[in-house]
C-alpha cells in the first residue's frame, strides 16, 4: 500500500474527524509542537457544523447556539491571536423565545431582569424557585463543568472519589425531576428542562448533572457568529492554516492500522497509508470500535460498551427559504406541541414515529440579514425523531413529516409559509449515518445516561490501543459544542509530550 508520510522531524499526529472536537484537538497537538493532519470526509471543516447554500439562502447544517465562548477563546490564545480579530460574536434578543400549543410565549434572556420579568408574567409563584434553581444549578456547574469537563476519567477509583459530590448533587434524579423540584408551572418546567435535548438526552432520563447547562448559558450568555456558526468554522480554519496544520477534506479513514498494540496512523479509502505516532478521532466511537479496528485490538471493556450502548435520538432537519419575512419571530425558537413526556417516550423507548411533535426553529435572519436574499427569511427546522433502530422508511416518512411541520407552522407562528416557502431540502436520519458515519443515524452517539456518563462514557484514551485517543460527542464529556471542545482539552493530560516521542 503506497505510503503518504510527512516531510519534518516532528512527531506526527492524525486527527481523524473535523468536527469542533477534532479542530480542537488538531490546535491543540499543534501548540504543543506535533506535526498535525486533520483529515475529514466533508467537503468543508466542521464536521456536522456544514453550511448549506440554496438559491441565494444560507443554512448552518448543525449546531447554531453558541455558549462558553471562553473554550473558543482558549485555542486561539494557544497562539497569542484573539478570537475577537476573526470573527464576531453577538447575542440574540431573546435568547429563547419558547412557543406553546396554546399560543403563550415565553422569553429567556438576554439579561436576568428580562427574564424574571417574562417568568412573573407568567408564573409570578414560580420566581423565587427559579433563583434556587439557578442556586442549585451553579453549584451542579462548578463541580461537573468547571472541575471535571476536562480531565480524563479512565481510572474507576477517580470516579469513586467523585461519589461523595454526586451524591451531594442528586446526580441519581433526572433533569426533570430536578428542574420540578424548583418550579411549578408546566410552560416553565418544559423551557428548563429542555437542555438535554441538545445533547441527545430525555430530560426525563438524563442524569441532573446536565441541569448544570442553565447556569452555563447564564454565565457565559448565549451567542452567534455573524455570518453563523460556519463563519467559527472559518475562524478556526484560518487559524489552523496560519499554524501549519495539513487538511485534507473530501478524504474519509478507511482503517486506524494498529501494531503491537499500538495505533501506526490510518488507511484511506483511496488506498493511501498515513503513518503517524498519534491517531486522535473525532469519530464516533460506536463506528471506530466495530469497524475501523483490528477485531482483536479493542479491550473487553469497550465491546461491552459498545454491545450495551443506548443512542440519542435522531434528527429531521428540514431547512427552506421563504419569499417573506415575519420580523416577529425570534432567532431561536423552542416550539412546543401539546404532548411532553409521553412524545419523548415515542422518541426515545418505543422508537415510534408519532403523528405530533415538538420543534426547534432556527432563524438567522432576525440577526443576521445576509442569511437570505431582500426581502426573505431563511429557515431550519429541527424535529427530535427515533434513530434508525425504530425502522422507520425515511423515504416515505421524511415527505410526510415535512408536510405536516409546514402545516403546523403555518398555521401558528409562521402564517403564510405554505404559500412562500421555497428552496427547501432535508436531512434524516438515514443522512447522519451516510454522511458523518453515525451508527443508527443518532444525532449525538450515546445518549446522556448516568450510566453513560463520565467513566462509563467512551474513555478519551483508546481501549486497548496505545496511542489512539478519542474526542467530540460520544466520549467524555459528551455532546454539546461547549463538551467536545473540552474533551480535546482532556488530551492535554493524555497525549505525551514531543520531547518523550521524538
Amino acid at each position: 500500500m503506497p505510503r503518504d508520510t510527512y516531510v519534518t522531524p516532528a512527531p506526527r499526529a492524525i486527527v481523524a474527524g473535523a468536527g469542533f472536537g477534532g479542530m480542537a484537538a488538531a490546535l491543540r497537538l499543534r501548540a504543543r509542537g506535533y506535526a498535525v493532519r486533520l483529515i475529514d470526509r466533508c467537503p468543508r471543516l466542521g464536521g456536522r457544523a456544514q453550511v448549506f447554500e440554496r438559491e441565494g439562502f444560507r443554512h448552518d447544517a448543525g449546531p447554531t447556539v453558541l455558549t462558553a465562548p471562553h473554550l473558543f477563546r482558549e485555542l486561539f490564545e494557544l497562539f497569542d491571536k484573539r478570537l475577537e480579530d476573526y470573527v464576531t460574536l453577538v447575542q440574540p434578543d431573546p435568547w429563547y423565545r419558547f412557543w406553546y400549543h396554546d399560543g403563550e410565549t415565553f422569553d429567556y434572556g438576554p439579561t436576568e431582569a428580562r427574564t424574571e420579568a417574562e417568568i412573573t408574567r407568567l408564573a409570578p409563584g414560580d420566581l423565587d424557585g427559579y433563583r434556587r434553581m439557578g442556586e442549585w444549578s451553579k453549584q451542579i456547574h462548578d463541580v461537573g463543568f468547571t472541575e471535571l469537563s476536562s480531565v480524563p476519567f479512565h481510572a474507576p477509583g477517580f470516579m469513586v472519589r467523585q461519589i461523595p459530590d454526586l451524591v451531594r448533587l442528586r446526580a441519581h434524579e433526572s433533569v426533570w425531576s430536578m428542574v420540578a423540584r424548583h418550579l411549578k408551572d408546566d410552560r416553565l418546567r418544559r423551557a428548563f428542562s429542555i437542555q438535554p435535548l441538545l445533547v441527545g438526552g430525555n430530560p426525563f432520563d438524563t442524569t441532573s448533572i446536565y441541569g448544570m447547562i442553565n447556569h452555563l448559558e447564564r454565565a457565559h450568555r448565549v451567542w452567534f457568529a455573524m455570518g453563523g456558526t460556519g463563519a467559527l468554522v472559518d475562524a478556526l480554519e484560518r487559524l489552523m492554516v496560519e499554524e501549519g496544520i495539513e487538511i485534507d477534506l473530501g478524504t474519509t479513514v478507511a482503517q486506524i492500522t494498529v501494531e503491537g498494540g499500538r495505533a501506526t496512523g490510518v488507511d484511506l479509502e483511496d488506498g493511501r497509508h498515513i503513518f503517524a505516532d498519534v491517531v486522535v478521532s473525532n469519530m464516533d466511537p460506536m463506528h471506530v470500535y466495530a469497524n475501523m479496528l483490528p477485531r482483536a485490538a479493542a479491550s473487553p471493556v469497550a465491546r461491552l460498551r459498545q454491545k450495551t450502548a443506548r443512542l440519542s435520538m435522531g434528527l429531521y432537519v428540514l431547512y427552506f427559504g421563504a419569499r417573506k419575512t415575519w420580523p416577529e419571530v425570534a432567532h431561536h425558537t423552542v416550539w412546543f406541541g401539546e404532548r411532553y413526556k409521553d412524545l419523548l417516550t415515542d422518541i426515545f423507548r418505543r422508537k415510534h414515529l408519532a403523528e405530533d411533535f415538538s420543534l426547534y426553529v432556527h432563524r438567522p435572519t432576525a440577526t443576521d440579514p445576509s442569511f437570505a436574499p431582500e426581502g426573505c427569511d431563511s429557515f431550519y427546522v429541527l424535529c427530535p425523531v427515533p434513530n434508525l433502530a425504530g425502522g422507520q422508511d425515511w423515504s416515505i416518512e421524511g415527505p410526510r413529516l415535512r408536510d405536516r411541520i409546514v402545516a403546523a407552522l403555518d398555521a401558528t407562528m409562521l402564517p403564510g409559509l405554505a404559500d412562500t416557502i421555497t428552496a427547501e431540502f432535508a436531512m434524516t436520519p438515514e443522512d447522519f449515518r451516510s454522511d458523518y458515519l453515525s451508527v443508527d443515524g443518532a444525532g449525538f452517539s450515546l445518549s446522556p445516561f448516568f450510566t453513560q456518563s463520565a467513566y462509563f462514557r467512551f474513555h478519551n484514551r483508546g481501549e486497548g490501543v496505545a496511542g489512539l485517543y478519542f474526542v467530540g460527542a460520544g466520549t467524555h464529556p459528551g455532546a454539546g459544542l461547549p463538551g467536545v471542545v473540552s474533551s480535546a482539552k482532556v488530551l492535554d493530560h493524555l497525549v505525551p509530550d514531543v520531547a518523550s516521542v521524538a
